[in-house]
């Protein structure tokens, strides 16, 4: 599968994430957001931004959902409950997140 963005073909998956996470950057995501149905906010931004800096400068970690609640908090000034997480990324933002961030698949089950 491909997906265009600004006149360029980007190869993705089956399951729609990147095959190249290189090939990121915001227009990607705004593409990967809009064909999962998502509109962008600043707290989406939040987000993916956290997961890219996880996994790119922490030895490719791709945090659960705990962790990233966690850290959210912090940033946001009071801890998200899993629920408002989930209006911002519905299928899982540790999964859905992950995808816009232009990152490889999770692959564990669970997700607290």
């Amino acid at each position: 599968m491909a997906i265009e963005v600004n006149g360029k073909s980007i190869e993705t998956t089956e399951s729609g994430f990147l095959v190249n996470p290189l090939d990121w950057d915001e227009d990607v995501a705004k593409a990967l957001a809009d064909i999962e149905g998502i509109e962008l906010s600043e707290r989406h931004w939040d987000v993916i931004n956290y997961l890219r800096d996880e996994y790119l400068n922490n030895n490719q970690n791709q945090p659960m959902e705990r962790a990233l609640l966690k850290d959210m908090g912090k940033k946001w000034g009071s801890k998200p409950s899993s629920k408002e997480v989930y209006l911002l990324f519905p299928l899982a933002p540790t999964k859905q997140g992950t995808k816009i961030a232009g990152l490889p698949e999770v692959h564990r089950k669970g997700g607290y």
